[in-house]
C-alpha cells in the first residue's frame, strides 16, 4: 500500500474511533484529551515528505 494512502487511512481510523468515544462517561481530564486529539487529527490535511527526499521522516502540512 502506498505510504501516504497507509497514513491517511491510520488517522481516518483514529479519528472515527474517538468520535464513536462516549465522551461522557470519561471523567474530565480524559474528556479534555479526546477533545484536543480530535481537534488535531481534524486539522491534519495530508501527510508530505521532506525536499531532501529523506523518506524516514513524515510532517503533517499545516
Amino acid at each position: 500500500m502506498d505510504p501516504d494512502v497507509e497514513q491517511g487511512y491510520r488517522l481516518h481510523c483514529v479519528l472515527s474511533n474517538l468520535n464513536r468515544l462516549d465522551i461522557d462517561k470519561l471523567d474530565d481530564a480524559d474528556q479534555e484529551r479526546v477533545e484536543t486529539a480530535r481537534s488535531l487529527l481534524e486539522k491534519v490535511n495530508h501527510l508530505t515528505r521532506p525536499d531532501n527526499g529523506d523518506e524516514t521522516e513524515a510532517q503533517s502540512d499545516p
